[in-house]
């Protein structure tokens, strides 16, 4: 979408026009869903969540800067609900002492899956699904919808360092399942 036609598209919206609200759910709906869905894991709650992010996009428009990206801006509305959600169902996040990691886990290994082009799409989003919830989690956020470490430990309330190590254990773990899958 042209800047120009996303600028007159919010103007409408926050004109009332519901056409216009029809236009930005059809092209954002999805990909709020698929961030839900990486989240919640739970198409039920990813909906439920998309819907409560449109209603709060839609009355808090007048928060929107025109400088930011509109797709971006809806998206993190439905990370931060998701995790809303998770919280409210007391998702625990433990933080990972560092003097416990063992050196063997921060280097990697040299049986890595070296050619991803030989893994399916499907076989890795299947080893994703497989993580515990806080790995699963940090992993979508950094790896797929590209939020920075810093702000996925404050949208979490963990430290920088336990986000990196949630991230380092879990791509470790995909790789794991993936190299068994191989077998």
């Amino acid at each position: 979408m042209r800047e120009t036609d996303q600028d007159d598209l919010i103007e409408r919206c926050r004109k009332g026009d519901n056409e216009a609200f029809d236009e930005v759910y059809h092209r954002f709906a999805r990909a709020m869903l698929n961030s839900c869905m990486r989240i919640l894991n739970n198409l039920a709650d990813a909906e439920d969540m998309v819907q409560e992010s449109f209603i709060e996009v839609f009355s808090k428009l007048d928060y929107f800067v025109y400088k930011d990206n509109f797709e971006a801006w809806l998206v993190r509305i439905a990370i931060n609900k998701s995790l809303g959600l998770l919280r409210k169902r007391k998702l625990r996040w433990v933080d990972i002492d560092l003097a416990h990691i063992k050196s063997s886990e921060e280097a990697e290994t040299g049986d890595e899956i070296n050619n991803i082009n030989e893994l399916s799409f499907k076989s890795v989003n299947a080893a994703i699904e497989q993580l515990p919830d806080n790995y699963r989690i940090v992993f979508n956020l950094f790896a797929v919808d590209d939020v920075p470490q810093q702000e996925i430990a404050k949208m979490l309330n963990i430290s920088h360092n336990n986000v990196r190590i949630i991230y380092h254990r879990a791509k470790k773990k995909i790789k794991e399942i993936l190299r068994n899958e191989c077998k």
